[in-house]
């Protein structure tokens, strides 16, 4: 056996079972870590692949991004998660008809892959040896030339969803007193000074 192959069983074992305590932990908090270490042992298995653009996008966005502000948002409201799990159990039919659309599409996909290796070859382009260079580039070079266009459509999208996230959760509470620029810029000293006449013996 191999270096290669210790390192595969090491990694592959690591993550699974931190997957595995990540649906079975009863701590919000212990299930994100774990969480965490299935994506960075998921990473080393990309790295002994070649793949390591899908490794550094598995460090950066996911552990780096998703899952660290997963982990604040959970420590910083307090949710409590016994209430949240009391009524999970009436969504479970849809949750196994989900689950079981997507297992028959990874067994068509794998199922096509094995009887017809040749489809693989018929929507793949060609792609230059990986001695001559980096996967990365490579992808970089096609996602930016031949799909450039369906790039930005996916980056326009992304923006409106996000703006649109925005808008949906943003409320304005009111009885708040906000700054209003073009108001005090506007004053003067007329609307800026009130006198007001005290009689003797009496408050404002």
């Amino acid at each position: 056996m191999g270096l290669q192959a210790i390192f595969f069983y090491l990694f592959a074992f690591v993550a699974l079972a931190s997957a595995f305590m990540v649906i079975s932990s009863r701590n919000p908090v212990h299930s994100v870590l774990f969480l965490i270490l299935t994506f960075v042992n998921a990473a080393g298995l990309f790295m002994l692949t070649g793949a390591e653009f899908l490794a550094m996008i598995l460090l950066v966005v996911y552990v780096g991004a998703v899952a660290v502000l997963f982990l604040f948002v959970v420590m910083m409201l307090d949710i409590d998660f016994t209430e949240l799990r009391a009524g999970t159990m009436k969504y479970a039919p849809l949750g196994a008809l989900i689950g079981a659309v997507v297992a028959a599409e990874l067994i068509f996909v794998i199922g096509g892959s094995t009887i017809s290796p040749e489809a693989l070859k018929a929507i793949t382009m060609p792609l230059p040896a990986l001695t001559e260079t980096q996967n990365t580039a490579v992808l970089g070079n096609v996602l930016y030339t031949t799909y450039v266009y369906y790039f930005q459509i996916a980056g326009l999208v992304l923006l409106v969803a996000m703006i649109g996230a925005i808008v949906l959760t943003l409320r304005h509470r009111q009885n708040i007193k906000r700054q209003n620029i073009s108001h005090q810029v506007a004053r003067t000293p007329a609307t800026a000074i009130k006198v007001v006449k005290v009689k003797p013996g009496q408050g404002i």
